[in-house]
């Protein structure tokens, strides 16, 4: 074991001014935001590689190398060649009033389908819900709320209370109108509901999107994607409906669906690009003989969404720089890799970082490598990731989503209290924020994965505000000196700490006994 005196020596070696100037080169507009599969997704995954390699690491990628190859389509819908309306009313504006695209991997695709109000989508048998009802789905255009259908006072833990499940995700609606094969889901955009602003979805859905190749064949959506609040409310009372009325409706389990007696119409025409991303991935192999086969993962994603629309406060900025959203996280493990490549003699079991692809496309390169991990999922104690740290200055509190599922809680419990840190619960449940990063694809394959997330004190929380509302998913997410990188060095001693635990463990942490995953395990 460890002494303390050789753990404090390296948790207090890492360097903010590293971190900084990781976060400054993959966030310069040299990169041209990192979108999958372009010039500066090749740079940025080269840097990485390159730090991993100057670290000593070994790859543990495809080949020997440090590159784990993705294969993707890119899809993106061409606004002049595209055009959705209900019924008679006019034509809808194009990232004004709906976003989205074409699923089914054409160049273009002709909409004609009834529209059917389907509640909140949802099918969830251990909850003794169906939306559906035996509705024949196929053929029409579904639209849907997004969130989880709500508790109540005499079901206050349905669908987790508070807590978002997965069936209250976007990603869910479109899995599910694909299952039943739908010709188009529309999801009706509300702040609260989806956790940030129309912006968010105008910007996330207007540039390329990628998608793991269909097999042929397989059912594709024409058109998947949102409708603001407005266009949804108008569009009801056209049919001689009430959104409020019928989304109160949809609260219930005996709600049925509802046609709106009107079909939407339109095309959907797309630019389409197979290309390449990859996964970096690197290994400190362990020092003991049979642990060694077992790992510590660590991850952050290296892409964000390349070149998009103007910030309206400065037309003439294009790019995506995506500071924050991640170079924050990879420059976080770039530092995190070069302190356990001095640890010596190593931990007992190996460790991985892994730099994934494609996250802002639905977490495709973290499922990519939790289908084909370099270690087996079985034998991979836990998954920490990074996603976003803010640079605010140090905090008192931490989430860690998901940490209290699993056995690894107290270990993670009595870290965090040496460091004079709480962790306290997830501060926005209704996000269903454990869904919406890396770590979910490793939880899903029974790793007990979780993302470290400072909790800003108050003091702090307008500049995360401010980053939120003005920058998260904007041109905006630059890089700022000013930022304070001390901040940082924090979230990398925690994490190093929590892999150590991990690392050296008597047996392998698990998930709690009737948690969603405990089954993978």
């Amino acid at each position: 074991m460890m002494t303390f005196l050789l753990l404090l020596a390296l948790t207090t070696d890492f360097n903010a001014n590293a971190i900084r100037a990781h976060v400054k080169f993959l966030s310069d507009d040299l990169l041209e935001g990192r979108g999958p599969g372009t010039r500066g997704d090749a740079l940025a995954t080269n840097y990485v590689a390159s730090q991993f390699e100057a670290a000593g690491l070994k790859p543990a990628g495809d080949n020997g190398t440090f590159f784990q190859k993705v294969a993707l389509l890119g899809i993106t819908t061409e606004a002049p060649k595209t055009e959705l309306a209900f019924g008679k009313r006019p034509a809808l504006k194009y990232r004004d009033e709906f976003a989205g695209g074409d699923q089914t991997q054409r160049e273009s695709s002709t909409l004609d389908s009834e529209v059917v109000f389907v509640g909140h989508g949802v099918v969830a048998p251990e909850y003794r819900w169906d939306d559906y009802k035996g509705l024949d789905t196929r053929g029409r255009t579904l639209v849907m709320l997004v969130d989880d259908p709500p508790a109540s006072a005499s079901e206050p833990d349905l669908f987790k209370g508070r807590a978002r499940t997965y069936y209250g995700r976007w990603t869910y609606k479109f899995e599910i109108g694909t299952a039943k094969n739908a010709e188009a889901v529309i999801l009706i955009h509300t702040n609260d509901a989806a956790g940030y602003g129309w912006q968010v979805v105008r910007n996330s859905w207007s540039g390329e999107q990628a998608y793991v190749k269909k097999a042929p064949g397989a059912h594709g959506l024409s058109f998947a994607g949102w409708i603001t609040e407005q266009v949804a409310q108008e569009l009801f009372a056209s049919t001689g409906h009430d959104l409020a009325s019928l989304t109160k409706a949809a609260a219930s389990r005996d709600f049925k669906p509802v046609p709106l007696g009107i079909r939407l119409k339109g095309r959907v025409g797309s630019t389409l690009r197979s290309f390449e991303t990859a996964n970096v991935l690197a290994k400190l192999e362990g020092s003991d003989a049979k642990l060694k086969d077992e790992a510590v993962l660590y991850s952050a994603h290296h892409d964000h969404l390349g070149i998009g629309v103007a910030d309206p406060s400065d037309p003439t900025d294009t790019i995506y720089n995506g500071a924050l959203d991640n170079a924050s996280g990879v420059a976080t493990l770039l530092e995190l890799a070069r302190a356990w490549s001095k640890v010596s003699p190593a931990p007992k079991r190996s460790i991985l970082f892994a730099a994934v692809a494609a996250e802002e496309q639905g977490l495709l390169g973290s499922h990519y490598l939790a289908e084909h991990p370099p270690v087996p999922a079985k034998n991979i104690a836990v998954g920490l990731n990074v996603d976003e740290v803010y640079f605010f200055g140090n905090v008192k509190s931490v989430t860690m989503l998901g940490v209290e599922r699993t056995s690894f809680y107290p270990t993670a419990q009595s870290v965090t209290k040496e460091m004079g840190l709480t962790i306290v619960p997830d501060q926005a449940p209704e996000q269903g924020s454990y869904y919406r990063s890396d770590h979910f694809s490793f939880g899903k394959v029974g790793i007990p994965a979780f993302t470290i997330k400072q909790v800003p004190d108050d003091a702090q929380r307008p500049q995360l505000r401010d980053f939120k509302d003005k920058r998260y998913h904007q041109a905006g997410d630059e890089f700022d000196p000013k930022w304070d990188f001390a901040s940082a060095k924090q979230v990398a001693e925690l994490a190093f700490r929590l892999g150590w635990e991990a690392a050296n463990a008597a047996s392998l942490p698990q998930w709690l006994p009737g948690d969603e995953f405990a089954g993978k395990r």
